[in-house]
């Protein structure tokens, strides 16, 4: 019989030897790590049967958990095997069979300087309220980011500080603040039954693992709005794409009352992108969107498509664009041209700046 808690055990070493970011379990291939951006698949393994990934599935959660995996097929968990590792992952079911993606959520909050993160986004650490989003695609840093910033905040200010997570990810410790970590499913029932209860919790700062609904989304600038500095995240590509999928996502009777909100409270969105590093492993592109009287104004007016032209002709006030920083990456040595164009959301615009 297959011992897969040893094999687990074996596969966890090698994701930490290798410093790799995720590992895959999939029926018909090998395990598979993935460094720098790049999958490698661990030939010295078989390629996985159903049951081993099952098996697998079975020493990642606990009874309750695989309960709730096999009725609703799919799962979102965290797992802390010791030895200075722990994974956030996911396990779903494809063409009958389980998978399983894991992705390593280091022990130790990098500082922004770490994370090659530019200083001014400890400005929006630094506010007693207000409402700030992080944005970009799944597995560019996101979490990473905004852990830096809580972080800071806990070292810096004493505050109550309520996280709101599926699952928990970071762990944080006990310096200047109090920080509390809900789980959703475990600790709470959803996203928006904890940010109704966090009205009642003394709570100075908030971070929303992610706005999944209009009901979240609206309970979250209501919070900003009512003296919270909140902290949250999306799946999106630019800071203006972020606002119009905000606005979006509520009904037509709705979407004044928000626009006019979001104008108020909103303090910018910052976007960012893991490109892979000539020298080897990622470092950040970003774009970073402050909410001025200019923004403010498109935004209460619906006019959100004309964002992007003060985007890139802000740069004296604090903003910064996506191309801008891409150009310098590429001009620093850092990047590929190839890479720069890659994740570039107008390469036209590039093209005039390199």
């Amino acid at each position: 019989m297959a011992d897969y808690k040893r094999e687990l055990e074996e596969l966890i070493s090698t994701v930490s030897k290798e410093g790799a970011s995720d590992l895959h379990f999939s029926v018909g291939h090998c395990p598979t790590i993935r460094v720098s951006s790049e999958l490698v698949p661990l030939t010295k393994y078989e390629k996985l049967a159903p049951e081993a990934t099952m098996g697998f599935v079975i020493e990642l959660l606990s009874d309750e958990s695989q309960k709730r995996f096999l009725a609703r097929k799919e799962i979102d968990f965290s797992y802390s095997p010791g030895a200075g590792i722990r994974f956030r992952g996911n396990a779903f079911f494809q063409k009958g069979v389980v998978g399983i993606a894991m992705r390593v959520i280091p022990q130790n909050i990098p500082t922004l300087t770490e994370l090659n993160l530019p200083e001014a986004l400890l400005e929006f650490a630094n506010k007693k309220q207000g409402f700030f989003l992080v944005v970009g695609p799944t597995g560019h840093g996101k979490s990473t980011t905004l852990a830096s910033l809580i972080d800071h905040i806990s070292r810096e200010r004493a505050e109550h500080i309520i996280t709101i997570e599926d699952p928990v990810e970071y762990i944080y410790e006990a310096q200047r603040s109090i920080i509390d970590q809900r789980e959703i499913h475990f600790d709470t029932h959803d996203f928006h039954t904890a940010l109704q209860s966090m009205f009642r919790e003394d709570i100075n700062v908030a971070l929303i693992g992610e706005m999944r609904d209009p009901e979240t989304m609206s309970a979250a600038v209501t919070a900003a709005e009512t003296g919270h500095l909140i902290f949250s995240t999306l799946h999106t590509n630019t800071a203006s794409q972020t606002i119009d999928r905000v606005l979006d996502s509520f009904p037509a009777v709705q979407q004044k009352q928000i626009r006019v909100q979001l104008a108020a409270n909103l303090l910018g969105v910052f976007s960012q992108r893991l490109v892979p590093r000539v020298s080897g492993g990622l470092i950040p592109a970003y774009e970073l969107l402050l909410n001025n009287k200019a923004v403010a104004n498109l935004i209460r007016e619906g006019r959100t498509a004309e964002i992007d032209v003060i985007l890139e002709t802000s740069m004296e006030l604090g903003m910064i664009d996506l191309n801008h920083s891409l150009a310098d990456l590429f001009r620093r040595g850092e990047i590929t041209q190839e890479n720069a164009y890659r994740f570039s959301t107008n390469p036209d615009v590039l093209e005039r700046l390199l």
